[in-house]
């Protein structure tokens, strides 16, 4: 047989091409193209020059079984005898039991028989006659099943790290994880964290039949968990099966299960230096081979690194808020005769502290020291710069009580912090102490350190500035410190400020400062007010002032005589308007 020979055939279209030699000399246009009697293969060995067509197509990778009209097997080439050895010449294809062979075609996955995967393709021949085309389709489907599968991991894997990547509170993450895990790895997901402070917070998602998952939580001893789990959060994956089946069952954590139905699996969840956890993750519906578990695994490690990252976050959210209580300033402690008003704001409203410091500490004799200051810079290295003077200043105050003494303590103790740090940071400060009289007035003896001049509230509606000068702290050794002596009658105010309040731009043009003079009209005729309102009044008219725009540290301390009693007469009056300020620009009702 030659090239030409065989070139046009194709063993599916129903002809077969034979040597030109043994070709029919005419043929008649639009008659039907006959087959030559199909001989089985141990039919006698043709002409060694013609060999026979089932000895060209016993090497097609597809076998052929061929059937006449009645449906009895004629021809098995090698390759179908191999693949569905049932199959036998001479005898019906029904009678070989095997149900595909009598469909018109397989699907593309094909058919399961004798551990491989068969497709079946029935093409018609001439005289009613029909080929089978049998494709061994085992390697092709089992590689199109590996890549749907791993698709379906990657998909998966790919909405846990999506779904993971928000949480940044542990319950949350936690709950998130259990969630993720059913249906898809599991029926039913227990998460354990590691133990805190001798107990184990848990998670449990369960799913019924297509209803969304419910997810429930608890509280557990350390002591009181389940071996297997405990062996989990020590670092050890325990391999033993049917036990961890009975201990799950025995907590409670697989409702309506029994232990002969269900297999389980715990996988740990990495975390820094210990698990952050384990996962438990049971179902009735199949064993956990190794392609489940290294899901599970690689589920476990982003859910791991989720819970670290959440867990991270709660810490160091404790240690700041921790830190934060204690720079925040704190209220004036009560003192004899003086009522205390208070207003803070700082220039990061997120995180709450500030470079701005105010406090008032009793005195032995009946007094107090009190104090309002600014350190230079701003966010949280201002505030621990604040956190060190406050201390300094509770410490100091015991040994000295004269302000210009206890200013210069200050001074020299904030120098050594400096120097020892190599910072070159600086503060202002009013420190002063108050004494009540027997009449009800009080006494001030402020000591000033760079800062601005307070302001004195008189019962006659008359404001008054103090000339109160001296050096910033924490600069030079030996500062020059301003001494004044300030005397309030009941119902006089001292009101002390920072620079947040006179620095303040905002106004029709957004870049004006607030300024010492809008702050006197501002306080005028508010001598009446109760010392908290006052310094509220003045913590509004300088967020107005600034309209929601940037600002440095706002505080606010003020001091008023209330007199023996302790508590002023209440009080409604109207207060003056700032000018450009929306205060102005809205008529009072």
């Amino acid at each position: 047989m030659t090239a030409a020979d065989v070139r046009g055939f194709d063993p599916g279209d129903g002809r077969i091409s034979t040597p030109s030699a043994a070709r029919a000399p005419v043929r008649s246009a639009g008659a039907p193209v006959g087959l030559p009697p199909l001989a089985p293969d141990r039919s006698p060995e043709p002409a060694r020059s013609e060999p026979a067509w089932s000895e060209v197509v016993e090497h097609f990778r597809e076998g052929l079984i061929v059937c006449d009209a009645d449906g009895v097997v004629g021809h098995v080439s090698p390759v179908a005898e191999r693949l569905l050895p049932e199959v036998t010449p001479g005898r019906s294809l029904a009678a070989a039991g095997v149900a595909a062979l009598t469909e018109v075609a397989t699907g593309p996955d094909g058919f399961g028989h004798h551990g491989r995967r068969l497709r079946i393709r029935r093409v018609p021949l001439s005289g009613s006659r029909s080929c089978l085309y049998v494709e061994d389709v085992t390697d092709s489907v089992s590689r199109a099943d590996a890549l749907l599968a791993e698709r379906a991991r990657s998909a998966f894997l790919a909405v846990v790290g999506e779904k993971l990547g928000n949480p940044l509170h542990p319950d949350r993450a936690a709950a998130a994880v259990v969630r993720l895990t059913v249906p898809t790895l599991a029926e039913v997901a227990v998460l354990v964290l590691a133990p805190r402070s001798g107990r184990a917070r848990w998670w449990r998602a369960t799913r019924a039949d297509h209803e969304s998952a419910t997810v429930d939580s608890g509280v557990l001893p350390a002591a009181a968990l389940p071996p297997a789990i405990a062996e989990g959060l020590s670092g050890v994956e325990p391999h033993a099966v049917d036990w961890l089946v009975e201990q799950a069952v025995e907590a409670g954590w697989l409702p309506g299960l029994t232990a002969r139905e269900v297999t389980a699996r715990v996988v740990l969840l990495p975390g820094r230096d210990a698990p952050a956890g384990v996962l438990l993750v049971a179902r009735r519906t199949r064993w956990y081979d190794d392609a489940d578990l290294d899901l599970v695994r690689a589920f476990a490690a982003r859910a791991g690194a989720a819970l670290t990252t959440a867990i991270l976050y709660r810490d160091q959210a404790e240690v700041a808020d921790t830190l934060q209580a204690s720079l925040v300033p704190v209220e004036p402690a009560d003192t004899a005769g003086v009522q205390w008003g208070t207003a803070y704001r700082p220039a990061q409203a997120s995180l709450r502290i500030g470079g701005d410091f105010y406090g008032a500490h009793r005195l032995v004799d009946g007094g107090a020291v009190f104090f309002l200051g600014d350190v230079s810079g701003k966010g949280v290295e201002a505030a621990v710069f604040t956190g060190q003077l406050r201390q300094c200043l509770q410490a100091l105050h015991r040994v000295e009580s004269q302000p210009d003494r206890l200013v210069k303590l200050l001074n020299d103790a904030l120098l050594e912090t400096t120097q020892a740090h190599g910072q070159g940071r600086f503060a202002t400060l009013v420190l002063g102490t108050v004494r009540p009289h027997r009449d009800g007035g009080l006494t001030l003896t402020m000591a000033g350190g760079g800062h601005l001049p307070p302001l004195v509230l008189r019962n006659c509606g008359e404001v008054e500035t103090v000339p109160l000068r001296g050096m910033l702290i924490g600069v030079v050794p030996d500062p020059r410190v301003g001494v004044v002596t300030v005397r309030l009658a009941v119902g006089e105010t001292c009101l002390l400020y920072s620079d947040g309040v006179t620095e303040a731009r905002g106004g029709r043009r957004g870049d004006e400062q607030f300024g010492q003079d809008r702050l006197v009209h501002a306080v005028t005729d508010c001598h009446r007010m109760p010392a908290p309102a006052l310094a509220e009044r003045i913590e509004q008219v300088t967020c107005d002032w600034l309209a929601h725009g940037d600002h440095d540290d706002i505080a606010v301390l003020a001091l008023r005589a209330t007199g023996p009693g302790g508590r002023p007469r209440r009080h409604l009056h109207s207060v003056p308007a700032i000018p450009g300020t929306a205060e102005e620009r809205t008529p009072r009702s």
